[in-house]
């Protein structure tokens, strides 16, 4: 079974006296581990597909099934409870508290699932260690750069073990340099056997995924899936 099975999803806004159809009837399925890509230019409908996989938002019509589990119809608490179980996220702004160093940045999702304190602390710091920043546990966010910030936004996204690790532009307030060290990042979590969704506009941050779904006026336009590289995996180094 897929990770992600959706069928003939579709979502519409009413503004005023004119109805949007942002999603016309999308259907996709993810395999745990894959690394893809969500790309369209903007009013494609990939920033609704991105809130309807983040449980951020319910379709019209269609179904969702996360895990086996349909959550298309499901209210607002079991919506939060799916994301805090199954999701990541990881955003173009970091989204850090500026005042708490990495390790608590870190460990917020585990304190709001009730997580004891000597355990949440041990996963914060393992899922920190993942991301190359195992030195850095104790820096503020203004201790740091931008890389190792979105570093942070990574491990924070995986300290729940979830389902999937969703990205919405998450090399967009990077340089070039430290963007492709992001994506080697995400590739590298990717053979590990994390589910890795990113959501972009831009042709190059794609390029890095194995496979691309191009939304266009609501539909899927194109899947294109690459070959598996035969890489071996490498220690995830730190960005200095």
């Amino acid at each position: 079974m897929p990770l992600i099975r959706i069928r003939d999803l579709t979502r519409h806004y009413v503004m005023g006296s004119e109805t949007v159809h942002a999603l016309r009837g999308v259907s996709l399925d993810i395999e745990k581990g894959e690394y893809l890509a969500i790309m369209g230019p903007s009013g494609s409908g990939k920033s609704t597909l991105m809130n309807l996989l983040g449980c951020l938002d319910t379709p019209n019509s269609g179904t969702y099934e996360l895990n086996g589990t349909n959550v298309a119809d499901m209210d607002d608490n079991a919506l939060a409870e799916v994301r805090n179980r199954e999701i990541g996220f990881v955003f173009q702004s970091f989204n850090l508290l500026a005042r708490s160093d990495s390790l608590h940045n870190v460990e917020l999702p585990l304190v709001y699932a009730g997580v004891s304190m000597e355990e949440r602390l041990e996963r914060a710091r393992q899922a920190l260690a993942n991301v190359g920043l195992a030195e850095r546990m104790h820096h503020r966010p203004n201790e740091l750069s931008g890389g190792q910030r979105q570093r942070v936004a990574v491990a924070r996204a995986l300290v729940n073990n979830p389902s999937i690790v969703l990205a919405d532009e998450p090399t967009g307030n990077l340089d070039s340099r430290t963007g492709e060290e992001i994506l080697g990042l995400f590739e590298q979590l990717s053979r590990r056997g994390n589910t890795i969704i990113v959501v972009t506009h831009e042709e190059h941050v794609a390029q890095h995924a194995r496979r691309i779904i191009r939304i266009r006026d609501g539909l899927i336009a194109a899947d294109e899936i690459k070959p598996r590289p035969r890489s071996a995996v490498v220690p995830i180094a730190p960005i200095a």
